[in-house]
């Protein structure tokens, strides 16, 4: 862990400059609006260590896949979210010194992120080679109340010296990508200009020809008065600036506001973006720094009366939280069916693709609880409009009449994941579809998305199950074979406990939403059978074949679940004899070494009975549990939330804690020793249900909400607000009480502590 960061329940904050660690805080400090966002990058010149990352949403280019060893049923390409065209920049040249922290003596150094108000703040003391010294301070934020604006207050003083100075505001559009595996450039010149007090580049990215077109406008300030200099203007291929020569006097405080509008064609007509690009810079300009800020600034109060989570008497609990919350709702607002929720979000390039099945498992739950309906009602349509994609994925791979095979990875519905052991074997993500939709119907009651959209993706996941599946004369049951589960690092098992699970879950779920469907809307029903071709009788048939006949390994003598074949062949060994030097294993230890150890990557039957906890005992929670997570390393970020959860229901108040805080501050303190390559955006989320689910002991049964709450011994109280079919409660949690409040909304009867109350 790296705890250089200061506790503060609002604001993130690094007090002094550490260059050794900058790229974690470049991740840590970044801005988004759902639209665009970018690393905490310096807007000055840096020449130390960075990772310089710029990103706008649905932006991508197909890299060619690169493999040592080709197999059939690979995807073509590895989708890369794209480094995208810089706004920035404002490089400070004083005397031919330019302002480089990297080479300047650093004082004061200070860097926060104000959540409550989405503002990035920076300021600091810098010394040049010959004394001249200056003082900075900067602010910055990417538009919540408009996703293509961006503005950057950029405040200079000389200290002890008066000299001229060149200022110069760039866009930047020959950018690279750090994990391009031909380093190969991906953006193509459309074109670019610069006139005295703005500039404008457009670029275009190779193959899939997205064009991203930035615009900038600025103005100075001296004291507090409007000011100006000489300009002198530049473009070259890709790029565009102004450059400014300015008179610095000693004492006196020069502020630039930078302003940037950044338009994608996935939202302009390519013939217009830009002169939209120019109107939308021109309007952003006119309304100025604090009118846009003031603006931004109410979106974000917005968002936390909605969704704020309130801890007392725990600092680093409390940042934890919120910090999660942010980068969850800059990622994703909802605004854009075409979009969904990245694993890097706009703080990294790592993973590619825009999809994972996380979305479904983790993050619907909290846009469940936190936002409108329609808004995860759009992430599982976002699924429906990728179903003929699924199918395609499922022809690829030898299956046949309508199965569907949701990708690992994806960015259109194509598989783009390159790695055989996931790519073809972590087969479960496909029934992730199926849960998402349970989770969804379950909590809003919205039992017509069977009808319009649901049951077709259903159809087609269990006819890929029924397919997977082989019967083993052997075991006189179904099989599923060569598979990876949610643990990772096992790869090429038999029967993994939970895809097995699974399987036959989604089978039994179909035939339920069937049922419905031909119930409710025979019509409907009709229509889309034909469609399909689906052969009811034969089909279901066999559904319930499976379900009745599957194999599930099970060690009865130890009262557990068993991961897959042959797990009890290993060696046995809990984490905590492992030497500290050895973690993480995935980067200390060969592939070959994990393999053949016991040590699980993330939960994997406790994801299972976490999923469908009322299907199992107390006592079989109980001792799979204790069996399995003594082995569990938690090297994916989606792993302590679980544990979270399930420590709660079984009373392990202290590993419940321990693991809230591996999972909330996962980033902030770098457990895992790999944030420099982003945020883990999508298991944010799994903060937030350690809070509600966990600690809170929310669900929902039969239609009705649930609550178990017991609060952590290092709390003094906290509190969360949901919203559930049309009502908003707030539930508040003490040592000495708990008390929920129906903030809006008809009467509700829920049950709290065993006990139904009415609010």
């Amino acid at each position: 862990m790296k705890q250089y960061l200061k506790n503060n329940e609002w604001q993130i904050i690094e007090e002094g400059f550490y260059s050794h660690l900058n790229r974690i805080s470049e991740s840590i400090f970044s801005l988004g609006n759902g639209q665009m966002g970018q690393r905490a990058n310096f807007e000055e010149s840096y020449s130390g260590d960075t990772h310089q990352g710029t990103y706008v949403a649905g932006v991508y280019y197909p890299d060619k896949t690169r493999v040592g060893w080709w197999k059939n049923g690979y995807p073509e390409y590895f989708a890369k979210v794209l480094n995208a065209p810089s706004w920035i920049g404002i490089k400070i040249n004083i005397e031919n010194q330019e302002l480089d922290l990297a080479k300047c003596k650093v004082e004061n150094f200070l860097r926060v992120l104000d959540m409550k108000q989405g503002l990035l703040i920076r300021s600091f003391s810098a010394t040049f080679l010959d004394g001249k010294k200056v003082e900075v301070y900067a602010q910055r934020f990417c538009g919540m109340a408009d996703g293509e604006v961006g503005a950057i207050k950029y405040s200079i003083k000389p200290i002890n010296f008066s000299a001229k100075a060149k200022i110069t505001l760039s866009i930047d559009a020959d950018v690279v990508n750090k994990d391009s595996n031909y380093d190969e450039k991906f953006w193509d010149r459309v074109y670019e200009e610069a006139q005295m007090g703005w500039a404008i580049v457009n670029a275009q990215t190779k193959k899939t020809q997205f064009q991203v077109c930035t615009g900038i406008e600025y103005s100075f300030e001296l004291n507090g008065q409007r000011t100006g200099g000489k300009v002198f203007t530049n473009t070259k291929d890709k790029y565009a600036d102004n450059v400014v020569e300015v008179e610095l006097t000693q004492g006196a405080e020069l502020t630039i506001y930078k302003y940037a509008a950044v338009l994608s064609s996935e939202n302009h007509p390519k013939e217009k973006i830009v002169k939209n690009c120019l109107t939308k810079i021109d309007q952003t300009s006119k309304k100025g720094f604090q009118k846009l800020l003031d603006e931004h600034v109410a979106v974000w109060t917005h968002i936390w009366n909605e969704c704020d989570i309130m801890i007392e008497g725990d600092v680093a609990a409390q940042q934890g939280i919120r910090f999660n919350i942010f980068q969850l709702m800059q990622t994703y607002t909802g605004k854009d069916e075409r979009l969904n929720i990245g694993p890097k979000g706009f703080t990294g390039e790592k993973y590619g693709g825009s999809t994972y099945w996380d979305t479904e498992a983790y993050c619907l739950p909290f846009y469940l609880s936190t936002s409108d309906p329609s808004v995860a009602r759009q992430l599982l349509v976002y699924r429906y409009k990728h179903l003929s994609k699924a199918i395609e994925n499922a022809k690829k791979l030898g299956f046949k009449d309508g199965a569907a095979f949701y990708p690992f990875v994806t960015m259109n519905g194509e598989e783009c994941h390159n790695e055989w052991e996931i790519t073809f074997e972590e087969i479960h993500r496909t029934s992730a579809m199926a849960y998402a939709m349970r989770d969804y119907v379950n909590y809003t009651g919205d039992q017509d998305y069977f009808t319009e959209y649901g049951l077709e993706v259903l159809i087609g996941i269990s006819r890929f199950w029924s397919q997977r599946v082989n019967w083993s004369a052997d075991k006189n049951k179904y099989v599923i074979l060569g598979v990876t589960g949610p643990n990772e690092y096992e790869n090429n098992v038999n029967n993994n406990w939970y895809t097995n699970y699974l399987c036959a879950w989604t089978l039994r779920f179909t035939q339920e939403a069937l049922d419905y469907v031909k119930k409710e809307d025979a019509t409907k029903y009709k229509s889309l059978t034909e469609k399909i071709n689906f052969k009811e009788g034969e089909e279901t048939g066999k559904w319930k074949d499976i379900v009745s006949k599957m194999y599930y390994g099970e060690d009865k003598a130890r009262g557990i679940f068993l991961q897959q074949d042959g797990f009890l062949d290993k060696e046995l060994i809990k984490v905590s004899d492992l030497p500290a030097v050895d973690r993480p294993l995935n980067q200390k230890w060969s592939w070959d070494r994990i393999l053949r150890s016991c040590f699980i990557k993330q939960a994997d039957v406790l994801q299972c009975i976490y999923l469908f906890e009322d299907d199992f005992t107390l006592d079989q929670i109980k001792k799979n549990f204790d069996f399995y997570e003594p082995m569990t390393v938690h090297e994916s970020s989606l792993s302590p939330c679980v544990h979270v959860i399930l420590a709660s229901k079984l009373g392990y108040k202290e590993k419940a804690y321990e693991m809230y805080l591996r999972t909330s501050r996962l980033d902030l303190d770098d457990y895992n020793n790999d944030t420099e390559d982003g945020c883990h955006i999508t298991s944010m989320a799994g903060t937030w249900m350690s809070v509600v689910k966990g600690f809170g002991g929310m669900s929902v049964r039969e239609g009705k909400l649930h609550f178990m709450p017991y609060i952590p011994e290092q709390w003094k109280s906290y509190s969360f607000r949901i919203e559930f079919r049309g009502r908003v409660l707030k539930v508040k949690v003490a040592k000495e009480k708990t008390e929920v409040i129906l903030e809006s909304g008809d009467h509700l009867e829920i049950v709290l502590d065993g006990k139904e109350v009415k609010l």
